[in-house]
């Protein structure tokens, strides 16, 4: 069954214009915003995705990033998405900087879930349509409704 990114992502779990000066610093405020919704540590999560960082970038190319990992103590898929200004070095496939980052958690062993939302996230991202629109709305509620595909 394909995933919806309604299905893991809240309203409140957008975070507009957020400025840090690397990847890491990206990584490290991603997974306190994330602690805090989950309820995983902040220091799990940031080793994970910096654990998932190490064996290839999961900068996609076109100013946008999906870095995303499994945690045995999660019990449902997670998604946090980031508009950063300005972007940051991360990598990317395309060496271009990120400003649009899209944090991506799911349980562990849930293998199929996990491919599903990445393909989800991955598919409505890569709509240059969808990414223009993202980069120009001017509140969270706007650009919730830009992802889910109502604006």
């Amino acid at each position: 069954m394909a995933s919806c990114i309604i299905d893991f992502l809240s309203p409140r779990a957008v975070m507009l214009d957020v400025r840090v000066p690397t990847k890491l610093a990206l990584l490290r405020t991603l997974s306190e915003r994330a602690s805090a919704a989950t309820g995983l540590p902040a220091e799990t999560i940031f080793a994970e995705l910096n654990k998932r960082e190490s064996l290839g970038s999961t900068g996609m190319g076109d100013g946008i990033a999906l870095p995303h990992a499994a945690y045995a103590d999660l019990k449902q898929t997670f998604g946090l998405v980031a508009r950063l200004k300005p972007p940051v070095e991360f990598e990317a496939i395309d060496s271009k900087p990120v400003d649009l980052a899209f944090l991506l958690l799911t349980p562990a062993g849930a293998e199929k879930t996990h491919l599903n939302a990445l393909a989800a996230v991955s598919r409505r991202l890569r709509n240059r349509d969808v990414a223009e629109k993202l980069r120009m709305v001017n509140n969270e509620n706007a650009f919730y409704d830009v992802l889910r595909g109502s604006a």
